[in-house]
Parts: structure tokens; C-alpha cells; sequence
């Protein structure tokens, strides 16, 4: 499961919250970014450009471009609106009348309102050319990191899979498919895994892919850092496990209680060092 990712970039001395949940689409705070403005009273900063007729126009033309939910009508009659001395209009508003997703209003702590990076970077420019340049110049900074530490991601994924499915495909050659027809072989290697997917997520990859049936991609694609390294463990054991001749239905139990286990044991590693840092900051 895909978890939102939460980062702060500075602009001259404001820290301003970006939060992305497929690493495409990045919503930037407006709110933070209003406090450039007016410290005190950002949501005002808001309510005032959604006030203006070129912010409605351009708002338009971004929902219907990404939007295909996105309500014609109901933006037709805030355009006609817009720019007059009574027309006020808020993001919750905005969003509601109109079924936008360019424009999100979180409530609680870290909350306020955020807009896709596309429309963020129109308010920054409204708000100063100077201070847009600044957001852009840490954005780009960010952008660099995030795409450094997801190519490394990406190829540990593809090393890590590479090597143990080679021993464990060797280990099915060699112990259990002697006397099988390529067919069945083809067959044996999804069941044994399946058996690795069992035993480190509780279910199949087809029980996965019902279970989601608008991502793209396989149950693995989806993985922790953590349950790919146990992945790999767990693959080499069941090669093990192979050439000692455990039936399948052992080592199903073996390798269950080998991922429960380190599973466990990485958890309490992180939490550790979650303690650590915080008690670093502390003393900052």
C-alpha cells in the first residue's frame, strides 16, 4: 500500500509542507506559503486570489485539463462572479461546488490548504516573483533527491530479485522438477512464488491483485525496503530448504516463522532509531 510522503522545502526562511501519494502529483501548501504574506492570517491571503477573475479562470483550465469529474456549470457561474466587490469564495467552497482536485483542504494539525504543484507555483507568483523563484529553486532541490533515492530503490528492487530468483529457480531445477514437462515447470515456478508472497504478506499475488484492482504493478512493486530485504532472506532459505528436501507444506511454516521474525526484529531496529533521533533533537 502506497503511503503519503510528507516533506518541507524553505523559501527564504518560511518552511512550506509538500505531500505527495504516487510521487507524481506533489501538493504544495498554500497556506504556508501565504504566510509570506500575512503571517497571522494566511487563509485570508487565500480567499482574496480565489476572489480574482484570472485565478477562477486559470483554476478552470487546470480541472479541465486533469479533472474529468471536474463541474462545468457550477465554474461558469463563479466566473461570472469572480472580480466583483461582493463575491467572496473559499477553498472548501471551491472544491465542493465545483468536484476540484487541484485544490485540497485538510483539517488538524499540518493541516490547511494545499494545491498541486501546478497551481501552487500561480499563487506563489501572485504573492512575489521573488519568493516563487525561491520555492522553485528548494522544490527542484527536492524533486532531485526524491528521484536519487527512488532510483536506488528501484535498483535494489531489481538486484535483490535478480539474484535470489536465480537461486532459487536453480534449486526447483535441480531438486524438484526433474521429471516435469516445461508447462508444469512454468507452473511450479508461480506456485513456489506464491509461497514466498504467502509466508511474507499472508496471500497470493492474484488475492493481491483483487485486492487492487487500479494499481499497476504486482504485490512485490508495492513492498517496504524492509519486507524486500526479508524477501530475499526468505527466498535464499526456501532454496535451502529445496535442496534439504522439506515438502512443500514445511517449508510454507519454516519461512512464515523466518519472516514473522525478522519482520519483528527490523520494526524494533526502527523504532530505536526513530528514539534516537528524537532524543538528538531534543538536545539541538
Amino acid at each position: 500500500m502506497i503511503k503519503t510522503k510528507k516533506e518541507k522545502i524553505s523559501a527564504k526562511g518560511f518552511l512550506i509542507a509538500v505531500y505527495t501519494e504516487d510521487f507524481k502529483n506533489d501538493y504544495i501548501s498554500l497556506t504556508d506559503i501565504a504566510r509570506y504574506k500575512n503571517q497571522k492570517e494566511p487563509k485570508d491571503v487565500v480567499k482574496n486570489w480565489l476572489r480574482m477573475r484570472d485565478t477562477i479562470d486559470f483554476l478552470g483550465l487546470w480541472e479541465t485539463i486533469h479533472d474529468p469529474n471536474f463541474k462545468g456549470v457550477e465554474f461558469d457561474s463563479f466566473r461570472q462572479q469572480a472580480g466583483t466587490n461582493a463575491f467572496t469564495l473559499s477553498p472548501q467552497r471551491w472544491i465542493k461546488s465545483t468536484n476540484a482536485i487541484g485544490i485540497v483542504s485538510k483539517s488538524g494539525r499540518g493541516g490547511g490548504t494545499f494545491a498541486h504543484s501546478d497551481i501552487a507555483m500561480e499563487f506563489a507568483s501572485w504573492i512575489s516573483a521573488e519568493f516563487k523563484l525561491y520555492i522553485i529553486r528548494d522544490y527542484k532541490r527536492l524533486k532531485l533527491d526524491e528521484n536519487y533515492k527512488l532510483s536506488l530503490d528501484w535498483n535494489l528492487r531489481r538486484e535483490i530479485s535478480k539474484i535470489n530468483y536465480k537461486i532459487q529457480i536453480d534449486a526447483i531445477k535441480t531438486y524438484l522438477a526433474n521429471d516435469l514437462t516445461e508447462e508444469q515447470l512454468t507452473y511450479k515456478y508461480a506456485s513456489e512464488a506464491d509461497i514466498l508472497n504467502v509466508a511474507l504478506f499472508n496471500k497470493t499475488a492474484k488475492q493481491w491483485q483483487d485486492e487492487n484492482p487500479n494499481l499497476k504493478g504486482n504485490i512485490r512493486d508495492f513492498a517496504s525496503l524492509n519486507e524486500l530485504l526479508i524477501l530475499a532472506n526468505i527466498e535464499s532459505y526456501n532454496a535451502v530448504l529445496i535442496t534439504k528436501g522439506f515438502v512443500q507444506e514445511e517449508r510454507m511454516k519454516e519461512l512464515r516463522k523466518l519472516a514473522i521474525f525478522q519482520l519483528q526484529s527490523l520494526d524494533k531496529i526502527n523504532d530505536s532509531n526513530t528514539k534516537n533521533l528524537t532524543i538528538l533533537d531534543s538536545k539541538k
